[in-house]
């Protein structure tokens, strides 16, 4: 990587197609940020999608193929879809932080540079674990709408905050903890603890998120509550519905006022981050 400034090199990193090449990348990306051999300046535009590798094939989600409810073939497919969903992450990572640095300032590149660099190693993870258990990511089809959060929301960055880490990352929090139970109950304890350290993570990207939201709200003289509702209402192509894991949420700064103004009731439709890459099957 021979980009001497944030930009350039978020860039570079975003149409980096081969997984292990992007992950390293953004590790690389990440250290040099921190040690300040990346200048401050945004010299070049975001690309309007990153790169992508040919596998896996991506499909539309009428498309997606239904997991097996409780098999093996069940467990590795849902492995492979939050593989693709850590995949992803990294770039809505390193958008947020290429698009909107400029706007928001260090603080705000730090924070989600850090959240890409994590994201990286959560991919690794699972890609590792995949492996191991015969496969691979690639070997099965993914969504093909997890980026369309990004580009509907490239325009301002309050509406990024409020649909991508406390709309789409924060359902993780809701619905990974049983997931890590099921793995457990399924003999498959190395599985589970990479689900937890991943989930343990999301806290702190959603506080990211929920914390410079916060802030460009009331600079801007507004509700965080009441603008958090309208841009959900706005963007996101779907309900925000409970069960809600009240301690994981407040934790990452989601207060139950703001909850209540976009809560929906769990009869409603919804397309959470962790549920939109995969079949409509549960594990």
């Amino acid at each position: 990587m021979n980009a001497t400034s944030v930009a350039a090199a978020i860039r570079e990193t975003m149409l980096t197609a081969d997984p292990f090449a992007k992950v390293m990348k953004t590790r690389e990306l990440a250290r040099r940020w921190r040690v300040g051999e990346l200048a401050f300046t945004f010299d070049v535009a975001m690309p309007d999608a990153p790169a992508r590798p040919e596998k896996p094939e991506l499909l539309a989600p009428a498309a997606m193929p239904k997991r097996g409810r409780g098999s093996a073939h069940g467990r590795l497919a849902l492995l492979h879809a939050l593989a693709h969903i850590e995949f992803v992450a990294i770039d809505l990572a390193l958008d947020a932080a290429g698009r909107f640095g400029a706007e928001m300032g260090r603080e705000f590149v730090d924070d989600w540079l850090s959240v890409a660099a994590d994201e990286a190693m959560h991919y690794g993870l699972l890609a590792r674990r995949l492996r191991t258990l015969g496969s691979f990511y690639g070997a099965m089809p993914a969504h093909d709408g997890l980026w369309d959060s990004a580009r509907d929301t490239a325009h301002d960055v309050a509406a990024r905050l409020a649909i991508v880490p406390m709309v789409l990352e924060a359902r993780a929090l809701d619905v990974t903890p049983k997931t890590v139970e099921k793995f457990l109950a399924a003999g498959d304890a190395r599985s589970a603890r990479i689900l937890q350290r991943i989930v343990d993570d999301e806290i702190r990207h959603v506080r990211f998120g929920t914390k410079h939201f916060v802030a460009l709200c009331e600079s801007r003289g507004e509700s965080p509550a009441n603008a958090w509702k309208t841009l959900v209402q706005r963007h996101f192509h779907g309900a925000v519905k409970p069960p809600f894991n009240d301690s994981a949420r407040r934790a990452a700064g989601l207060s139950r006022e703001m909850m209540a103004g976009v809560a929906t009731p769990p009869t409603a439709l919804h397309t959470p981050m962790h549920e939109m890459a995969g079949g409509s099957d549960q594990l």
